[in-house]
């Protein structure tokens, strides 16, 4: 079985102010990580699971890539919107 992330067939969700990236799941859903700059304190949605940060007050963007991503590389929830 392939583990490879495929393009979505899900429509991307809207864009959030203070969107700084975002990942695609292996379910083809979006996982999106929000801050208003690198400073200050950021946090991850997976828009398939509805999964979230676990700390958003402690996270700062540096930190909330890598997990964001890990999250995004295990994700097999669709949308179901």
């Amino acid at each position: 079985m392939s583990t490879t992330a495929r393009a979505s067939a899900f429509a991307e969700p809207a864009r959030p102010q203070g969107l700084q990236l975002r990942f695609l799941t292996l379910g083809g859903s979006y996982v999106g990580v929000t801050s208003i700059n690198e400073r200050v304190k950021s946090r991850w949605y997976c828009h398939g699971g509805k999964d979230t940060s676990d700390f958003p007050a402690v996270d700062y963007l540096s930190q909330m890539r890598k997990k964001a991503n890990e999250h995004a590389a295990t994700c097999r929830a669709i949308p179901l919107t």
